[in-house]
Protein backbone atom coordinates (compact mmCIF):
# COMPACT_ATOMS: atom_id res chain seq x y z
CA UNK A 1 0.00 0.00 0.00
CA UNK A 2 1.35 3.12 -1.10
CA UNK A 3 0.42 5.28 2.44
CA UNK A 4 3.88 7.73 3.45
CA UNK A 5 3.87 6.47 7.00
CA UNK A 6 5.82 3.60 5.13
CA UNK A 7 8.76 5.57 3.49
CA UNK A 8 12.68 5.04 4.90
CA UNK A 9 13.84 8.60 4.54
CA UNK A 10 17.88 8.61 3.71
CA UNK A 11 20.08 11.70 4.24
CA UNK A 12 22.55 12.38 1.59
CA UNK A 13 25.22 15.61 1.44
CA UNK A 14 27.24 16.70 -1.88
CA UNK A 15 29.82 14.67 -1.41
CA UNK A 16 26.91 11.85 -2.04
CA UNK A 17 26.03 12.75 -5.09
CA UNK A 18 28.09 10.40 -7.08
CA UNK A 19 26.21 7.64 -5.32
CA UNK A 20 22.35 9.49 -5.63
CA UNK A 21 22.53 11.18 -9.12
CA UNK A 22 20.80 8.52 -10.94
CA UNK A 23 18.31 7.82 -8.72
CA UNK A 24 17.41 11.67 -8.97
CA UNK A 25 17.01 11.22 -12.37
CA UNK A 26 15.24 8.61 -12.53
CA UNK A 27 12.63 9.72 -10.33
CA UNK A 28 12.31 13.06 -11.89
CA UNK A 29 11.88 11.44 -15.25
CA UNK A 30 8.94 9.36 -13.59
CA UNK A 31 7.35 12.45 -12.16
CA UNK A 32 7.85 14.44 -15.15
CA UNK A 33 7.04 11.63 -17.70
CA UNK A 34 4.16 13.84 -19.54
CA UNK A 35 5.92 16.76 -19.53
CA UNK A 36 10.03 15.39 -20.67
CA UNK A 37 9.64 17.00 -24.20
CA UNK A 38 9.56 20.59 -22.39
CA UNK A 39 12.90 21.84 -23.27
CA UNK A 40 13.45 23.62 -19.11
CA UNK A 41 12.58 19.87 -18.19
CA UNK A 42 15.48 18.68 -20.55
CA UNK A 43 18.09 20.78 -18.43
CA UNK A 44 17.18 18.47 -15.05
CA UNK A 45 20.39 16.83 -14.76
CA UNK A 46 22.21 20.02 -15.28
CA UNK A 47 20.13 21.34 -12.40
CA UNK A 48 21.23 18.20 -10.42
CA UNK A 49 25.00 18.99 -11.17
CA UNK A 50 24.58 22.44 -9.88
CA UNK A 51 22.47 21.83 -6.85
CA UNK A 52 24.64 19.08 -5.85
CA UNK A 53 28.12 20.91 -6.17
CA UNK A 54 27.25 23.16 -3.77
CA UNK A 55 29.13 22.17 -0.48
CA UNK A 56 25.90 22.96 1.97
CA UNK A 57 23.37 20.37 -0.77
CA UNK A 58 21.14 18.16 1.74
CA UNK A 59 19.39 15.90 -0.03
CA UNK A 60 16.35 13.07 1.25
CA UNK A 61 15.10 10.19 -1.03
CA UNK A 62 12.31 8.67 0.50
CA UNK A 63 12.41 4.79 -0.14
CA UNK A 64 9.62 2.00 0.24
CA UNK A 65 9.86 -1.80 -0.56
CA UNK A 66 13.30 -1.56 -1.03
CA UNK A 67 12.93 1.60 -4.08
CA UNK A 68 13.25 4.78 -3.92
CA UNK A 69 9.60 7.13 -4.51
CA UNK A 70 10.80 10.69 -4.39
CA UNK A 71 13.19 13.17 -3.11
CA UNK A 72 13.34 16.50 -2.17
CA UNK A 73 16.92 18.72 -2.44
CA UNK A 74 18.31 22.18 -1.77
CA UNK A 75 21.09 23.89 -0.15
CA UNK A 76 21.74 26.75 1.62
CA UNK A 77 21.69 30.97 -0.01
CA UNK A 78 24.97 32.87 -0.29
CA UNK A 79 24.43 35.49 2.48
CA UNK A 80 23.51 38.61 1.25
CA UNK A 81 22.72 36.93 -2.13
CA UNK A 82 18.75 36.37 -0.71
CA UNK A 83 17.67 37.18 -4.42
CA UNK A 84 14.01 36.77 -3.23
CA UNK A 85 14.30 39.90 -1.15
CA UNK A 86 13.14 41.89 -3.97
CA UNK A 87 9.41 40.52 -3.60
CA UNK A 88 9.40 41.92 0.43
CA UNK A 89 9.05 45.37 1.41
CA UNK A 90 9.87 45.85 3.82
CA UNK A 91 12.29 42.19 4.09
CA UNK A 92 12.47 40.31 6.75
CA UNK A 93 15.28 41.10 9.61
CA UNK A 94 15.99 37.50 9.51
CA UNK A 95 18.44 36.60 6.81
CA UNK A 96 19.60 32.73 6.82
CA UNK A 97 17.73 31.37 3.67
CA UNK A 98 17.51 28.11 2.45
CA UNK A 99 16.95 27.43 -0.92
CA UNK A 100 14.43 24.44 -1.51
CA UNK A 101 15.56 23.41 -5.36
CA UNK A 102 13.31 20.64 -6.24
CA UNK A 103 11.17 18.30 -4.75
CA UNK A 104 9.68 15.31 -7.17
CA UNK A 105 7.22 12.32 -5.89
CA UNK A 106 6.85 8.85 -8.30
CA UNK A 107 3.55 9.30 -9.30
CA UNK A 108 2.01 6.01 -7.56
CA UNK A 109 3.10 8.09 -4.29
CA UNK A 110 1.21 11.35 -5.28
CA UNK A 111 -1.42 11.88 -2.92
CA UNK A 112 -0.45 10.24 0.05
CA UNK A 113 1.82 12.90 2.04
CA UNK A 114 4.80 11.59 0.56
CA UNK A 115 5.50 14.60 -0.87
CA UNK A 116 4.94 16.68 2.63
CA UNK A 117 7.34 13.37 4.61
CA UNK A 118 9.79 14.44 2.04
CA UNK A 119 9.84 18.41 2.48
CA UNK A 120 9.62 18.03 6.26
CA UNK A 121 12.23 16.07 6.00
CA UNK A 122 14.83 17.93 4.16
CA UNK A 123 14.01 21.14 6.19
CA UNK A 124 13.17 20.04 9.93
CA UNK A 125 17.30 19.49 10.35
CA UNK A 126 18.06 23.29 8.76
CA UNK A 127 19.46 25.70 11.06
CA UNK A 128 18.58 28.71 8.20
CA UNK A 129 15.58 31.17 9.23
CA UNK A 130 13.57 31.15 5.90
CA UNK A 131 13.19 28.36 3.38
CA UNK A 132 12.36 29.78 -0.09
CA UNK A 133 11.30 27.82 -3.52
CA UNK A 134 9.74 28.43 -6.42
CA UNK A 135 6.50 26.95 -8.23
CA UNK A 136 5.66 26.71 -11.83
CA UNK A 137 2.70 29.45 -11.84
CA UNK A 138 0.48 27.00 -14.22
CA UNK A 139 0.25 24.45 -11.19
CA UNK A 140 -1.79 26.42 -8.58
CA UNK A 141 -2.94 23.32 -6.47
CA UNK A 142 1.04 23.10 -6.33
CA UNK A 143 0.95 26.33 -4.66
CA UNK A 144 -1.91 25.39 -2.73
CA UNK A 145 -0.60 22.60 -0.95
CA UNK A 146 3.13 24.56 -0.21
CA UNK A 147 0.44 27.30 1.32
CA UNK A 148 -1.01 24.13 3.30
CA UNK A 149 2.23 23.90 4.52
CA UNK A 150 3.15 27.60 6.02
CA UNK A 151 4.49 28.91 2.31
CA UNK A 152 3.43 32.35 1.09
CA UNK A 153 3.57 33.84 -2.41
CA UNK A 154 5.55 36.98 -2.36
CA UNK A 155 6.28 37.54 -6.13
CA UNK A 156 6.61 35.86 -9.28
CA UNK A 157 10.13 35.53 -11.47
CA UNK A 158 11.47 33.73 -14.54
CA UNK A 159 14.75 32.95 -13.53
CA UNK A 160 15.78 32.13 -17.20
CA UNK A 161 14.65 33.16 -20.36
CA UNK A 162 12.93 29.47 -21.42
CA UNK A 163 12.11 28.42 -17.76
CA UNK A 164 8.07 29.34 -16.68
CA UNK A 165 6.91 31.73 -14.71
CA UNK A 166 7.05 30.68 -10.92
CA UNK A 167 5.72 31.60 -8.07
CA UNK A 168 8.42 32.60 -5.04
CA UNK A 169 7.16 31.47 -2.21
CA UNK A 170 9.05 31.72 1.08
CA UNK A 171 8.55 30.34 4.70
CA UNK A 172 9.75 30.90 8.19
CA UNK A 173 11.83 27.68 9.76
CA UNK A 174 10.94 25.26 11.23
CA UNK A 175 7.92 24.86 9.58
CA UNK A 176 4.67 24.83 11.60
Amino acid sequence: MTNATNIEIRRYTHTDLPLIRQTLLDIHSSAYAQELDDEFNQRFPWFVDHWGSHPGFSCVIGHSGGGPIGFAYGAPATEGREWWREHVVPAPAKARTYSFSELAVHPAWRKTGAAARLSRALLETREEDLAVLLVDTRHPKVQALYESWGYRKVGERQPFPDSPLFAVMLTELPLR
